[in-house]
């Protein structure tokens, strides 16, 4: 008890407050701006209004946005899931210097700066005649968010006995029905995360959409860059307002399956 009340304990935890309340400054901001009465950002005085978000839900200019925001996150989620997860399981299954070398240049999409990726896409994309398309940007965003599938899915399969899988061969199971009915449901919660990882990537991304589309593709980030560049318009704030929560409500679903699983595992 006494280390914990020493004043190197207590700094520490004023250190954790700093960085938490700065985390959480821009949602104290946000959140009242998209409440204001009035056209343009302030913060409301002693009024409240919702009528920045009912331009959100009423209007074509950022329900179009949402949209394209959701089909491309859903689409690039899962691909890169699949993707991400299928390469971790074979790497997994071959083993060895060659795997782990495959491994790291399976991540470069998350070491290498976006901007470098953009570029590259953008390059490839007007060759391929993918530039300014849905299948562009889809694959785009699950180029991104792949690494981060790979990493949690072979975390999980670091938890895995590999003589699970030799017994299913040698009870006669194919190599397909191994990974479907041994592999993937033992590493699910891996998968999930990263497909959960790789959709936040997607619904978040800028600097690769901006290089890879043009018109035909106006996903919600971009809608958002485009109108602080034009007018700063509460609305932007409102649509903020709902990314947040949509993250935050992912975020407690997400932790309130793990706590659920771990109780039920407990009690077994």
């Amino acid at each position: 008890m006494q280390s914990r009340r020493s004043p190197g304990f207590w700094l520490l935890i004023t250190l954790v407050w700093i960085v938490v309340g700065f985390l959480l400054a821009p949602m104290f901001i946000t959140v009242p701006i998209s409440l204001t009465p009035t056209r343009f950002v302030s913060m409301p005085d002693g009024e409240y209004s919702l009528r920045h978000y009912e331009t959100v839900f009423t209007g074509d200019a950022w329900l179009g946005p949402l949209g394209d925001s959701a089909m491309v996150g859903i689409g690039a989620t899962l691909i890169a899931t699949f993707v991400g997860g299928a390469a971790a399981i074979g790497l997994w299954r071959i083993g060895g210097r060659a795997a782990r070398i495959i491994g790291v240049l399976a991540l470069m999409p998350m070491i290498v700066p976006p901007i470098v990726t953009a570029l590259a896409l953008s390059r490839a994309w007007v060759t391929l005649g993918l530039f300014d398309t849905v299948i562009g940007v889809i694959l785009s965003h699950a180029i991104l968010g792949m690494p981060f599938v790979f990493m949690t899915t072979s975390a999980a399969l670091e938890g895995l006995d590999p003589r699970i899988v030799e017994a299913a061969r040698s009870l006669g199971a194919g190599p397909f029905r191994v990974v479907r009915d041994v592999i993937v449901p033992n590493v699910r919660a891996g998968l999930v995360t990263g497909g959960l990882f790789a959709f936040m990537i997607s619904w978040d991304e800028i600097i690769v959409t901006l290089f890879v589309s043009s018109r035909s593709v106006f996903t919600l980030p971009r809608k958002i860059w485009s109108d602080i560049r034009d007018n700063l318009d509460p609305a932007v704030a409102a649509v903020s307002t709902l990314m947040i929560v949509a993250t935050l409500v992912a975020a407690t679903l997400y932790l309130a399956r793990d706590l659920l699983r771990a109780r039920t595992g407990a009690t077994r």
